[in-house]
């Protein structure tokens, strides 16, 4: 009787276990953008509704080619002054729930730009001591230590940017790594920081699926957008490749919830680099709850 019942149990048991399995191997995070908008809340109440294990500060808008280094978070503070230092305890308030807060550099807009091998160490010197475990009697964020930093290149050239991903991972050696990221456009490859994909640095990568009809999704025609994300994931060395989608529907590329869930994610995660989903952008998310939606299937 004993060993019939043994035998049930197993029986009951296997299939749970591999859909257990089954859902921790698609189990992704959500990475979003913060630092654009006044209204989209403070970064300690982002990291508090637990919908996000990746937080990129957005953005470090001017550097390189001598320039002083500018961050600009919009509404939130002011460089210049000094009150961006308030932000060191929602840095750390996100840290102790175990998100990475990573500074984002460039954007869409910005003054940046690397003129030599010799210029991107000096960046990287810079970020290392201003930003992340060094050193700096300025820092802009006062004594939080980032997690990483983000390469979100729009503009420009891409030269010397892998020279800037080599200079910042050697710093890693030094105490807590130094996490990479990269926000590339969905055409292959990218214009801007393809070369620097190629070194095989990075650890995780947010592929732009937006404004750009050649890769995005369209109608409920997923075609593109897969093909894109098989040419990026077999083509490129990174601990994980996320879908970036925007939160508003008034951006092109724009997935509903219900057809992300339904018809996109399960075409993506299968992939072993699935890492989950980067959402453009806090504000967004707050006015369209997109993430509080779909945050149970990433």
């Amino acid at each position: 009787m004993a060993s019939q019942t043994r035998t049930t149990l197993s029986v009951l048991l296997i299939p749970l276990l591999l859909s257990l399995l089954a859902a921790s191997a698609q189990a992704g995070s959500i990475a979003v953008y913060w630092g654009q908008n006044g209204g989209e809340g403070t970064l300690a109440d982002t990291c508090a509704t637990g919908n996000y294990q990746y937080v990129m500060l957005a953005f470090l808008t001017t550097f390189g080619n001598g320039q002083t280094p500018v961050l600009n978070l919009a509404g939130h503070c002011d460089p210049p002054s000094g009150t961006c230092t308030s932000l060191t305890s929602d840095i750390q308030s996100c840290q102790s729930r175990g998100i990475k807060v990573i500074l984002s550099l460039g954007g869409a807009t910005g003054s940046y730009q690397l003129t030599s091998t010799s210029d991107a160490q000096s960046v990287a010197d810079y970020l290392w001591n201003n930003y992340l475990g060094g050193n700096s009697s300025s820092r802009p964020l006062g004594s939080a230590v980032l997690d990483g930093i983000d390469f979100d290149i729009e503009g420009g050239s891409s030269d010397y940017y892998g020279d800037l991903a080599n200079y910042l991972s050697q710093y890693s050696s030094q105490g807590n790594k130094v996490y990479l990221t990269a926000a590339p456009q969905c055409p292959f490859p990218d214009t801007y920081v393809g070369p620097a994909l190629q070194t095989g640095l990075f650890d995780y990568v947010w592929i732009q699926f937006y404004n750009n009809g050649q890769c995005q999704y369209s109608s409920g025609d997923t075609t593109n957008l897969v093909n894109s994300w098989n040419t990026w994931t077999s083509s490129i060395k990174a601990t994980n490749m996320f879908l970036g989608i925007p939160a508003s529907p008034s951006t092109p590329g724009y997935i509903p919830p219900n057809d992300l869930t339904s018809q996109v994610l399960p075409a993506i995660q299968g992939s072993s680099l699935y890492g989950g989903i980067m959402i453009w952008d806090r504000y967004a998310d707050v006015q369209n709850n997109y993430s509080g939606q779909v945050v149970g299937s990433v």
